[in-house]
């Protein structure tokens, strides 16, 4: 039976309960069509706002990368979270202070709008975290296909948010506050689906990872994990704040640097979705973690080097490789883990740690870009950033477990299966 066809028909039986398959599923994607879209929606208005509140580059950096601080400071809570409440209360909670956020980020003032980026920062943390652990719990055998489903979602939902965010605002009595209030609407309808999946799931706690912080800050694995997963989401969100700037004054409409943003992200979907499937069934993933890094640096070196007419295929390449950069970094969490615990606890440490990491790339790139008067520095270190993420990915891509990082061949079934043979909890 195919994966697709297994999932369809498949009953969960867990602790929390049986609940069809299919509502776990679309509980997932929508809360995956969350986790970006609020973020995303503001770069192409980011001049906007600048103006409107008369911020400066380094206090517009820093209202992107609050929700990457938020991200991290968030991030190693979530499996506690998870532990005390169970993964599926943790998500409901997550999803009102994520609707709670965008309520407040549309009132009114400087205040509300940074407190109110903060809230769903930390909301989204929730979801970042404990999706890969529920995934690689109640579907052990589709964990790559899952995983390229909810980033495909996520990937679609971020690039219309980036797309209309401009021409939302253009419209007669709109402006960009209710431009980006309207994906409340969006948080509100992932709450109602998954409000009867958390009241169906019993108040138990999740299970406990064998595997302690403190060991896990001593693995090499985890590290690369984690340094890949931060310097990849660095380069994306440096590049989603400050790419729209970049094109703007190389000519293009707001308007056309917002669309052109929006496809960056539309291209990523094929590669969100398949590298997650084919590294799953792969003993080892150097091979697309090379791909992906020689995307990335082709991308970065024709902004910097190549002609501005060549703009669309500059943005092809950086699409494409950040869908399977990301992909990968989410890919690695159940793929390098025995545990949905220990899996949670990777997610955790990585995003948290990783996520810290790229809060500082929009403000540090948009101080860079101040103090020269060009975004050539700034590509300059987009590019070696990209090859250090290519450097990590080789390490992370190589076969083992957190537990076992020299070893764990006995968790995998021979490449292209696409299931896992070790302990599914």
């Amino acid at each position: 039976m195919s994966e697709r066809r297994a999932l369809s028909m498949t009953t969960l039986s867990s602790p929390s309960g049986r609940r069809p398959a299919w509502l776990l599923i679309a509980g997932i994607l929508l809360i995956a069509a969350n986790m970006r879209a609020a973020i995303t929606s503001v770069g192409p208005l980011l001049d906007r706002i600048a103006a409107d509140y008369r911020l400066s580059s380094e206090m517009s950096g820093l209202l992107t990368s609050l929700p990457l601080l938020a991200f991290g400071a968030m991030s190693l809570l979530a499996p506690r979270l998870a532990e005390k409440l169970g993964s599926e209360r943790s998500l409901l909670y997550g999803l009102a202070l994520l609707l709670a956020g965008m309520l407040v980020r549309a009132l009114p003032g400087t205040e509300a709008l940074f407190a109110g980026t903060a809230l769903l920062g930390l909301a989204i943390a929730v979801s970042n975290v404990l999706l890969p652990s529920l995934i690689k719990r109640d579907f052990p055998a589709q964990i790559g296909l899952l995983t390229g489903s909810y980033s495909v979602t996520m990937s679609v939902f971020a690039a219309i948010a980036s797309g209309v965010s401009v021409p939302l605002a253009a419209l007669p009595g709109w402006g960009w506050s209710r431009s980006l209030l309207l994906w409340a609407l969006l948080a509100a309808l992932a709450f109602a689906v998954w409000l009867p999946i958390s009241l169906r799931s019993k108040s138990h706690p999740a299970a406990v990872s064998p595997q302690s912080p403190a060991r896990m800050l001593r693995s090499p694995l985890a590290w690369r994990i984690t340094l890949y997963m931060g310097l990849q989401s660095l380069t994306f969100y440096a590049t989603i704040t400050w790419l729209p700037v970049l094109f703007h004054e190389r000519g293009f409409s707001a308007a056309s640097a917002g669309w052109l943003l929006m496809l960056m992200q539309l291209v990523s979907l094929p590669t969100s979705f398949f590298v997650p499937v084919w590294a799953s069934r792969m003993r080892s993933q150097v091979p697309l973690v090379a791909i992906a890094g020689a995307l990335s640096l082709s991308g970065y070196a024709g902004l910097l080097w190549g002609s501005t007419s060549l703009s669309l295929l500059w943005i092809t390449l950086l699409g494409l490789s950040q869908g399977a950069t990301i992909s990968l970094a989410l890919t690695f969490f159940g793929l390098r883990t025995r545990t949905a615990a220990e899996a949670a606890r990777l997610s955790g440490m990585a995003q948290s740690i990783g996520y810290l990491l790229a809060a500082f790339g929009p403000v540090l790139l948009g101080t860079l870009h101040d103090r020269t008067g060009s975004w050539n520095p700034v590509l300059a270190v987009l590019l070696l950033v990209s090859l250090v993420v290519v450097a990590l990915g080789l390490g992370a891509g190589r076969p083992g477990t957190i537990s076992e990082p020299d070893g764990g061949s006995e968790l995998r079934s021979p490449a292209g299966s696409g299931k896992l043979t070790g302990p599914a909890r």
